[in-house]
């Protein structure tokens, strides 16, 4: 998957559309991602005799294919590539600026 936790996206189709947020969750068996602030759900929780009822608001998931992650070096919405480094690993690039997507290099 081309989209990691704590990464900046932006979504690109479904309700909310356009929308900028942070990557909170991946769940790479279902290809789908959190965002924060994001497709927000409403789950009603029935009243008992400790408590009263209430509505609780989070985020749900999409999928991650609706979303294109934002360069931090040039600011735009870009397509991610992989490139292999000399001790083996890979890194993601962006392409339109050919510059690292990941902060660190381990």
């Amino acid at each position: 998957m081309k989209v990691k936790l704590n990464d900046q996206v932006v979504v690109i189709a479904g309700k909310d559309k356009g929308k900028k947020g942070k990557v909170i969750r991946v769940v790479s068996k279902d290809n789908k991602v959190v965002v924060e602030k994001v497709n927000i759900r409403t789950k009603h929780v029935k009243k008992t005799a400790q408590k009263a009822g209430e509505r609780i608001k989070f985020e749900g998931t999409i999928d991650a294919s609706n979303v294109m992650v934002v360069c931090p070096s040039c600011e735009k919405t870009v397509r991610v590539g992989f490139k292999k480094l000399e001790n083996g690993k890979k890194q993601r690039i962006c392409k339109k600026c050919k510059d690292s997507i990941d902060k660190t290099i381990q």
